[in-house]
């Protein structure tokens, strides 16, 4: 089973190698982008596991790169996590709204990153196994990926 790839997204280069170091110790594949342009041109060439994504961003901006992943079938599985220094409540709701799995405000602890990134990547993998095909035996209904069996 190969390590779950991840792009940090982020024009600030100490934060940048921050993420990338930690990622990496941590057994990650981790990509990097600077701008907006650039995470989207890098999840069409290598499509990552989960995206590390600052809002403030040259040109086009974290909130509508999410929103562009999210509303492409092709993208709109890829999870994605808001590192930015905008924290605000409303800041908040809305990049949660546009389809980001967490929201992480700066300044952040590496830790609580790495902590945040297992946590929706189990989802995520929690997630897939749900979507297994059921299993029915007269009245009986299995669920695979949720771990359920019912009866009618």
């Amino acid at each position: 089973m190969r390590n779950p790839h991840i792009l940090a997204v982020e024009d600030d280069e100490d934060i940048r190698e921050l993420l990338t170091y930690n990622l990496a110790l941590e057994g990650y594949s981790v990509g990097v982008a600077k701008t907006g342009e650039a995470a989207l041109a890098s999840v069409l060439k290598n499509r990552p596991d989960l995206i590390l994504l600052n809002i403030m961003l040259p040109g086009i901006n974290g909130l509508d790169v999410c929103r562009t992943l999210k509303s492409d079938p092709a993208t709109d599985s890829v999870r994605v996590i808001m590192v930015t220094a905008k924290g605000g409540e409303s800041d908040i709701v809305t990049g949660l709204e546009l389809g980001a799995d967490d929201y992480i405000t700066k300044p952040f602890s590496p830790k609580v990153v790495i902590a945040r990134v297992r946590t929706v990547l189990r989802r995520s993998r929690q997630d897939a196994a749900s979507n297994e095909e059921v299993v029915r035996i007269h009245d009986i209904v299995i669920h695979p990926g949720r771990h359920e069996v019912t009866s009618s």
